[in-house]
């Protein structure tokens, strides 16, 4: 009879659990408050679904270390999480390939004869007539030498990890998070500061866009890579098991990758031509 109940395969069946079923009410309940807010209430209604969320995101996380310190995160079970990052963040590209998309069709078409709604738009040139751009080589450039160099930093907790440093790693956690918040806090200044406005122009809305969003994807990396702190001081990662700073540093490398593509791309190639905001 045992035998019938036998397990016969490497993969680790999760016992029942309710977390799906109440992130997706809070996922629900978040939108009608973001849907509700939008159309003149408060924007506290957003506050239970986003509470919601975060609560499963805590629970759910935490029955997952659970069962990896138990033993059920096997290699079968290891690959499968991390093809599962890996798709993850092709969906990321794919999403982030659609605001690149949108600068690039806006630029390069700008003066084009056959869209004619386009060039009233732009006033027939990139970037419109009467932006002022910033500086690349400023503030731009600085966030850029920030996120390099917060990619070395966990690197070097990550190679501290596969070597049993349990000191490197944290260092080397606390630096990148360090990092990262400084590119938010920089970043946020530039915002307060910038010549032009998300609304009223193609140029100002594909900026926003563009790098809001990476701005939005480091902040999330920042709590990402806290959370693995947090983790390693408590011990939880050994050099065999660790996918979970694995996953995090994967996402901060590709938030890195991603900021390159934006400052080529938007701050230096997007706005060459145009007058520098203040000088």
């Amino acid at each position: 009879m045992a035998e019938a109940h036998a397990k016969h395969h490497p993969y680790h069946l999760v016992d029942p659990s309710p977390w799906p079923l109440l992130g997706s009410i809070s996922a629900f309940v978040l939108a009608l408050g973001a849907i509700s807010a939008m159309h003149g209430a408060s924007w506290w209604f957003v506050a239970p679904g986003f509470i919601g969320i975060l609560y499963t995101m805590l629970v759910w996380w935490r029955d997952v270390i659970k069962e990896a310190h138990e033993g059920f995160h096997n290699q079968v079970v290891a690959l499968g999480l991390r093809y599962g990052m890996i798709l993850f963040i092709a969906s990321e590209v794919m999403f982030f390939v659609a605001w690149f998309w949108a600068f690039f069709d806006a630029s390069l078409t700008a003066d084009s004869a056959v869209q004619v709604t386009k060039a009233e738009f732009t006033g027939g040139h990139w970037p419109p007539q009467g932006i002022e751009v910033f500086d690349p080589w400023h503030l731009p450039l600085l966030n850029t030498l920030i996120l390099l160099t917060s990619g070395t930093t966990v690197t070097w907790a990550h190679h501290a990890l596969l070597h049993d440093d349990r000191k490197g790693l944290i260092w080397g956690l606390v630096c990148t998070v360090l990092l990262g918040l400084t590119f938010s806090f920089v970043q946020a200044y530039e915002y307060a500061h910038a010549p032009f406005s998300f609304g009223g122009n193609i140029f100002g809305a594909t900026f926003f866009m563009a790098t809001g969003f990476h701005g939005f994807h480091v902040i999330v990396g920042t709590i990402f890579l806290t959370v693995c702190l947090i983790r390693a001081v408590r011990g939880d990662f050994t050099s065999k098991q660790h996918f979970g700073f694995e996953a995090a540093a994967w996402y901060w490398h590709f938030v890195d990758v991603v900021w390159l593509f934006l400052f080529f791309c938007i701050y230096i190639w997007g706005g060459w031509g145009a007058p520098i905001h203040g000088g």
